[in-house]
């Protein structure tokens, strides 16, 4: 192997990298050992023949080389093969070769145990792992395994018998092109099982493929479905997830398998041929292949369009509604996020906030997959009802045209091997809606009481710690189908809306207040909170009263009617919003909330400084008990971040809404609050002056009226 052009290949698949707009993620660095291994890894694409060498030399320093197909050493390809390493499986020195290079360490290499790619990512059949080409299907290969288990059975002989200055060492040193004991090193090799995952699959016409059609003339198949899902997946931004498993220790596998005085009293010539030998290697690779081949599947990183698709697949009947289909996974996702279900390997994205699912899509997982089952036959809408089409979620994909034709069917197909996750998923599709609703409520009300305790627990030893009143407000009802999300305000409690939310469920409505996190706790835990995570709280709630009630209408106090106002410029479904009290800019508070400008610069460049009591401000609370009274400089930034990013939406709060405001306001100026009702898009709004001279204007004398004003707002909202 030519190590010069090895590496100036590499510095070419380096600049493809960089060109490539794939987001590759590499976990488990720690499982990459520093002797010579051999990687075994899943094989889909042809992608992983190139870049996959590139990821493991940067992390060993060691060149990496793999075993190829010999069809593809054609041409001017097969040269490019050879400069990056790879051999041909048909190469007569292949063997010698690969234990040579892990007993010296010279090389790492890369095998691919299913012998070709899985382009249907099929790989389960009866509980087996089968491969599935177009020539049949057959149990994956054991070569990496017997050449692993070649490599120590010579390292253990080569030792012994230089200790015993055998004849024996040097007819070793002879066969395997060794000039020394010397040159062998001391460590066992390794298995190192190794799972890429790729998301979201894609297939679709590309610049390479058009190209492709246009300069080759009777160009394949197989070669232009390649070129479209591979090319795609390369200029579209597809996450890669490279994951390392815990290296197989050979030495420790053959160990009570092979003593040293049966090898001490081989031969080399026996040694090489005896057929005990070779039934030990025979009857451990194959052992050792389920080894792996469980360890590379068990670390797929399961995603979104998993959960889609498998609950497509499993769901009993013919018809699913959209919402119940997104519920589903929405509850899947949590429960597999917060439970590490059976040691699953979660997409970054499942790693996070979930609510998003039932409540705005806002980041398109539903929509892009749902659109990719429409358009390759696998649903059709009829309303807010999807209708599956059965014969496309079970029969066999075409090897050269499933990852065109049929995607859907080759993403639940991935994630069959997990049999604990099909378990849990399959478990959850036959679940009926109407339970699974109930399931959800109690679900999300039990996680929202949990993450107040253990924020309460967190920070029990700092001082002003608020115990009790940071707990979420739920009060169910019999007598209407409505509910109404009541948000609190910032530096408050939902104890601040507790009056109010119980006059709403005496007038028979469903009533839910959630905590903002950071809140009920102390003020140095709302100093680390962001916007974004009261944003995903209202969500959540909005999601818990949405799969209960057939309307919700969303308001809040101050901050929370902004937060309110958010949710509805995301969701056109909810039924009315209103807001009390709200501001539009930061500045449209007084200096009882912020600071003036020259202060306010202060503390922002003191930010970073060594006394943590300059990161707050004194705040002179209406309600001690329930609000805070330092205001952390940090929360102060998400206040006004927030805002900015509220700006920008009034234009589609489109449903009724009510805007109420005290006449006096010792907090938030009402020019702001004016401004904002101006500049939203309902056709049927309103804007209500209070007479108080509080900012809070839901606890204390004359609520009675701002409740009464609120309560028509929502009767009217009902109506339409």
């Amino acid at each position: 192997m030519n190590r010069s052009a090895y590496l100036t290949t590499g510095m070419a698949i380096k600049t493809l990298s960089r060109l490539s707009r794939a987001n590759i993620v590499i976990h488990g660095r720690e499982h990459v050992p520093g002797n010579a291994a051999i990687f075994v890894v899943n094989h889909f694409t042809r992608i992983e023949t190139f870049f996959l060498p590139y990821h493991i030399f940067n992390l060993t320093g060691i060149p990496v080389w793999s075993l190829a197909n010999a069809k593809l050493f054609q041409g001017g390809f097969g040269r490019f093969l050879e400069l990056v390493g790879a051999v041909s499986t048909r190469d007569p020195q292949r063997d010698e070769l690969v234990i040579k290079t892990l007993l010296t360490g010279e090389a790492n290499w890369i095998i691919f145990p299913e012998g070709s790619m899985i382009k249907t990512k099929k790989i389960m059949h009866g509980g087996k792992y089968m491969v599935t080409d177009p020539k049949g299907m057959h149990e994956p290969h054991t070569g990496a395994a017997t050449l692993a288990l070649r490599a120590e059975l010579f390292r253990r002989y080569l030792l012994l018998h230089s200790k015993k200055r055998s004849s024996q060492a040097n007819c070793s040193l002879e066969y395997l092109g060794l000039g020394s004991v010397e040159e062998m090193g001391n460590a066992a090799p390794t298995i190192v099982p190794v799972n890429l995952t790729y998301y979201p699959l894609r297939a679709h016409e590309n610049v390479a493929s058009s190209l492709t059609e246009k300069l080759v003339k009777g160009v394949s198949e197989r070669v232009l479905e390649e070129i479209m899902t591979e090319g795609t997946m390369l200029l579209a931004g597809v996450d890669v997830d490279i994951r390392f498993g815990k290296p197989i220790d050979i030495g420790a596998q053959l160990a009570h398998l092979v003593s040293d005085e049966e090898l001490l009293q081989s031969d080399f010539n026996s040694f090489v041929g005896a057929p005990f030998f070779k039934t030990v290697i025979q009857g451990s690779g194959r052992r050792i292949m389920q080894q792996y081949m469980r360890a590379i599947y068990s670390m797929t990183t399961v995603n979104h369009e998993h959960l889609f698709a498998s609950f497509l697949r499993m769901y009993p009947y013919e018809k699913i509604q959209k919402k119940d289909l997104q519920r589903r996974v929405f509850y899947a996702a949590s429960l597999l996020q917060e439970r590490e279900y059976q040691h699953l390997f979660l997409h970054k994205s499942m790693q996070e906030d979930q609510s998003h699912l039932v409540v705005d899509d806002r980041y398109r997982k539903f929509e892009n997959f749902l659109q990719l089952a429409i358009d390759k036959g696998i649903v059709k809408k009829e309303g807010e009802t999807l209708v599956r089409d059965r014969s496309k979620l079970s029969a066999p994909v075409s090897f050269h045209r499933g990852r065109i034709d049929n995607p859907v069917e080759v993403i639940a197909n991935e994630v069959e091997p997990l049999k604990a996750l099909q378990k849990f998923l399959y478990s959850l599709a036959w679940q009926p809606d109407f339970l699974l609703k109930l399931f959800l409520i109690r679900y999300l009300l039990k996680k929202a009481n949990q993450q107040y305790h253990s924020a309460v627990e967190q920070w029990c030893s700092m001082s002003g710690i608020q115990k009790g009143s940071g707990k979420p407000i739920f009060y169910s009802s019999i007598q209407k189908r409505t509910g109404i999300l009541l948000v609190h305000s910032y530096l408050a409690t939902p104890l601040e809306v507790k009056e109010f939310a119980g006059y709403l469920h005496k007038k028979g409505y469903w009533v839910y207040a959630p905590r903002l996190p950071g809140h009920g706790t102390c003020a140095a835990d709302l100093a680390g909170r962001s916007y974004q995570e009261w944003i995903n709280e209202v969500d959540a709630g909005y999601a818990l009263l949405s799969n209960t009630c057939r309307r919700v209408v969303v308001g809040g106090v101050s901050v929370g009617g902004n937060l309110a106002l958010h949710l509805a410029s995301r969701v056109p479904d909810i039924a009315g919003v209103f807001a009390i009290c709200p501001p539009m800019q930061l500045r449209d508070y007084s200096s009882t909330f912020m600071p003036a400008s020259d202060t306010w610069n202060k503390m922002v460049q003191k930010i970073k400084g060594e006394h943590p009591d300059e990161q707050f401000l004194k705040f002179a609370a209406e309600s001690p008990h329930i609000n805070y009274d330092r205001n952390p400089v940090q929360g102060i930034k998400q206040v006004g971040n927030l805002l900015d990013d509220l700006e920008k939406r009034f234009a589609k709060v489109t449903m009724p809404s009510l805007i109420v405001h005290a006449d006096h306001d010792p907090v938030v100026r009402r020019k702001g609050s004016r401004k904002l009702f101006d500049r939203l898009a309902s056709v049927q709004k309103e804007y209500v002056l209070m007479n108080s001279d509080r900012h809070v204007i839901v606890q204390g004398a004359g609520v009675e009226k701002v409740f009464q004003r609120v309560r028509l707002f929502i009767e009217g909202a009902e109506a339409q």
